[in-house]
């Protein structure tokens, strides 16, 4: 009776492919057993276990969206454009339908654009909803060896670009020898691209098998293309016909374009294929076709307004029910960079999807509007999610130097601060007062509650004593202390609105001006932001995010060492960085502390989490960064909104709220619009 039911429910056809049809869901399995990846299998895994032989369907409108993909040929049958071992994914509560535009916005071209980036982001791997355990995406599956130096991906068969051409393991091959390891496209290789100071070794062992080999234990990398948006391929067909290895003409070519040679035409289209975030409106008309993509939507117009995006005609994964995703039809992404327009857009109930950016402080604001604005508001907890500040220990101006090394100056900054009012003022007192720890506190048990407490009681008078005993004295009686040549002291706080309260800015420069040291407040965007805090030209770094959690620091613990964060969430210390990267021929020399944690933060990813030898490493991390305070915590574990209109279904509320992908671990693609 079972195998009749299952066979009935996955052989039910679409009234023109537009209407619901039924199939095995999380919520209604109808029988069918899981495989060895709860809540999806590989296409003749879940055949095998439910009995049956899926008639594959599709968007209805995919011919007309495959039209507005630039260059792109007439499309086969999707039954030819699906791989022989496609994904399968269960939808979370029903067999969707095709069609509707998503409504999103972000802050800029790279400005909050991440959020409406998951929405179409692949990886070999992903995160599963629980940020627990590691799915299959991409990859078809993977084996490491005994000691985590070696990991080999088996792909998928027949799986294919955006254009048709098929997607192999060369094109892995491709991407780390001939782009990642070419000193014209990188000076040096991002530090992503290395382990324990060594690149990889990546081979294509065939078609569908290729091979990472490292010189030292790993078992961070699986984690890192499970929660970073770095896509460890790129289409060799499409780049050969630049690339000077594999076109003698290619120089002449990219001079042909405008460019000054093959290096600067492959960084244009690489450059944003990396990141897959970056605009790229001045391709448009030098070329004539898009870029061949994996992802599940494909940007087909970029403006200085925003970006619209259409459904990748081969993308990898169907339901269990033999449609192919993505359900949804369209994504208008509206730049809007300014943060209350932003608030009146959702309570209106124009955007159908936002978290990122989103500060709790308005979660009521948004509460209140639910009804009228046809959404609802989630709060999802964020681990790691602690909100600092960071003196720059390195920076430029040669006085401020000599006061922000003194951590005299970065105790009493951090006694200034009273986080139980911030909490309680910023955070609706659901966050969690403590100083910054770089391994997060909620998700391991390395951080005590000591640590947390470290400077971190609000202490003004302390404070002051402080600051007095490094000399720096209110000498014209203005109530501002001045820098020890006897200048005046005043220090820039730029900022950026996308992770952060700027009524926090406000209060944290109200308890410094109460201790008598001078802030000057400066809202910028956060390219703005990110410009000069990467260039070394800021005086004070903030930010919030998540750069401690545990499936972050296994893969690069950036957030170890100088400065201290990736590009986007950086902190201070660049002078040291510099002095380190160079061997000592530039830069500045770093004190023995910041030394001690390179070699640490090389120990430290060889090994598992909760092992032994990984828990004495991170404790002595952890107790050279309290004893330096480079960052200066205020609060943590603050829970944060998630917008979702309540057209969309088959969305299931996030367990973790966490910029490691956004919504990309909770399965976009099976997303609909009910209505």
């Amino acid at each position: 009776m079972r195998r009749c039911l299952v066979l009935f429910v996955c052989l039910t056809l679409f009234w023109s492919g537009i209407t619901f049809g039924e199939g095995s869901t999380v919520q209604n399995p109808m029988g069918v057993p899981a495989g060895k990846f709860p809540g999806q299998w590989d296409l003749q895994e879940f055949e095998k276990l439910a009995n049956v032989t899926l008639t594959f369907k599709e968007n209805p409108d995919i011919a007309k969206y495959n039209a507005m993909i630039v260059g792109n040929p007439p499309l086969p049958p999707v039954k030819d454009r699906i791989p022989e071992e496609a994904l399968v994914l269960q939808p979370y509560f029903e067999i969707g339908r095709y069609g509707g535009r998503l409504q999103g916005h972000s802050g800029a071209t790279e400005a909050g654009t991440s959020d409406i980036l998951s929405l179409r982001h692949v990886n070999l791997v992903r995160i599963s909803e629980d940020y627990k355990s590691i799915k299959p995406d991409i990859a078809k599956d993977w084996e490491w060896n005994d000691d985590y130096t070696e990991i080999i991906f088996t792909l998928r068969k027949g799986h294919k670009w955006s254009d048709g051409q098929p997607f192999t393991a060369a094109d892995i091959e491709f991407w780390y020898n001939d782009l990642v390891l070419n000193p014209q496209i990188y000076a040096n290789p991002p530090s992503y691209a290395t382990h324990a100071g060594q690149p990889y070794k990546v081979e294509a062992l065939n078609e569908t098998q290729v091979k990472f080999t490292f010189a030292a234990p790993y078992p961070g990398f699986l984690l890192f293309y499970a929660t970073a948006y770095v896509q460890p391929f790129q289409p060799k067909h499409f780049y050969e016909q630049y690339h000077i290895t594999y076109n003698p003409d290619a120089d002449k070519l990219a001079k042909e374009k405008g460019f000054k040679d093959w290096a600067e035409l492959v960084n244009v289209f690489y450059g944003n294929s990396d990141w897959k975030d970056v605009p790229s409106p001045m391709l448009k008309g030098f070329f004539d076709f898009d870029e061949p993509t994996l992802e599940a939507f494909i940007v087909v117009k970029d403006t200085p307004n925003g970006r619209f995006h259409v459904p990748n005609p081969y993308f990898h994964q169907i339901d269990t029910a033999g449609n192919q995703l993505p359900y949804i039809s369209e994504i208008e992404e509206t730049y809007v960079p300014d943060l209350e327009i932003w608030k009146l857009r959702i309570t209106k109930g124009q955007i159908d999807y936002k978290t990122q950016a989103m500060l709790l402080e308005d979660y009521p604001l948004f509460k209140e509007n639910e009804q009228a604005g046809n959404y609802t508001v989630y709060l999802a907890p964020a681990p790691g999610n602690n909100q600092w500040y960071s003196p720059n220990t390195t920076v430029k101006d040669p006085e401020l130097n000599k006061i922000f090394s003194d951590v005299r100056f970065r105790q009493a900054l951090s006694l200034a601060i009273n986080r139980d009012e911030i909490n309680e003022l910023i955070y609706l007192g659901q966050g969690v007062p403590q100083q910054f720890v770089p391994i997060d506190p909620t998700t391991t048990n390395l951080p005590t509650q000591e640590d947390l407490e470290y400077y971190a009681k609000y202490d003004p008078a302390q404070a002051r004593k402080l600051l007095d005993d490094m000399g720096l004295k209110d000498t014209d009686g203005d109530g501002f202390r001045e820098r020890l040549d006897g200048s005046r002291l005043a220090i820039d706080l730029f900022h950026s609105n996308q992770e952060q309260s700027p009524r926090m800015h406000e209060l944290v420069r109200d308890y410094w001006a109460a201790v008598g040291v001078r802030v000057m407040l400066k809202e910028v965007s956060s390219d703005e932001y990110r410009a000069r805090t990467n260039n070394n030209d800021g005086e004070l770094a903030t930010w919030g995010g998540s750069d401690t959690n545990p499936w972050l620091i296994l893969t690069n613990a950036l957030v170890f060492t100088p400065p201290f964060g990736g590009y986007f969430t950086t902190g201070t210390g660049y002078g040291w960085a510099s002095w380190m990267q160079s061997g000592g021929k530039e830069g500045v020399e770093p004190p023995a502390d910041i030394k001690r944690l390179y070699e640490l933060s090389d120990e430290f990813v060889k090994y598992p989490l909760d092992t032994p030898e990984s828990n004495r490493i991170g404790r002595e991390i952890i107790d050279i960064h309290l004893r330096n305070l480079w960052k200066i915590g205020t609060v943590g574990s603050i829970p944060l909104p998630i917008i979702v209109s309540n057209k969309i279904g088959n969305f299931s509320p996030f367990q973790v709220w966490s910029p490691a992908y956004w919504a990309y671990a909770y399965r976009p693609t099976q997303w609909y619009f009910k209505e």
